[in-house]
């Protein structure tokens, strides 16, 4: 079954809420790709995640470290950001981040498509004037059903 959620935020606010609603109701394994423009938000999510998550650290790009890891005892975080990758088909270890024993939200998925498993949750981040955002979530896959379920009960 396809599985298709779209809603905005007005703020960087939002947006972290938005993420920290999402990270309520992930799990183990689940996999976010991230997808949008240069300065869509997708690092402002993903600390809205993180917030969820009860991490406390400071949560940054991993442009140029490809790979943030985020240890945490409900739930450990793998933020990879595959942008600087495109050119670059070696392996270099991601798939045991990718398939570990936390949730791993990938900037630039379409840099690591090769790594990535069928079962992952999509959101695609549009920067649509100032600090409005649309966010489009998009699966096939049944296990994230509940977050679509979730996300009509509080935001449809």
């Amino acid at each position: 079954m396809k599985y298709y959620f779209t809603l905005n935020t007005k703020n960087k606010f939002e947006t972290i809420n938005l993420g920290s609603f999402i990270a309520k109701h992930i799990k183990q394994g689940d996999i976010i790709l991230l997808t949008g423009d240069l300065g869509a938000g997708k690092t402002t999510f993903t600390q809205g995640v993180a917030d969820g998550l009860g991490i406390h650290e400071r949560v940054i790009s991993p442009t140029f470290n490809i790979l943030k890891c985020y240890f945490n005892k409900v739930l450990n975080l793998y933020h990879i950001d595959a942008y600087r990758l495109e050119e670059n088909k070696n392996d270099i270890g991601l798939e045991e981040f990718i398939e570990g024993d936390g949730v791993c939200l990938i900037e630039w998925p379409k840099f690591i498509s090769h790594l990535i498993p069928e079962d992952t949750i999509s959101i695609k981040i549009t920067n649509i004037g100032e600090d409005n955002r649309k966010f489009e979530f998009e699966s096939d896959s049944d296990i994230y059903e509940d977050i679509f379920k979730m996300l009509g009960e509080y935001y449809g």
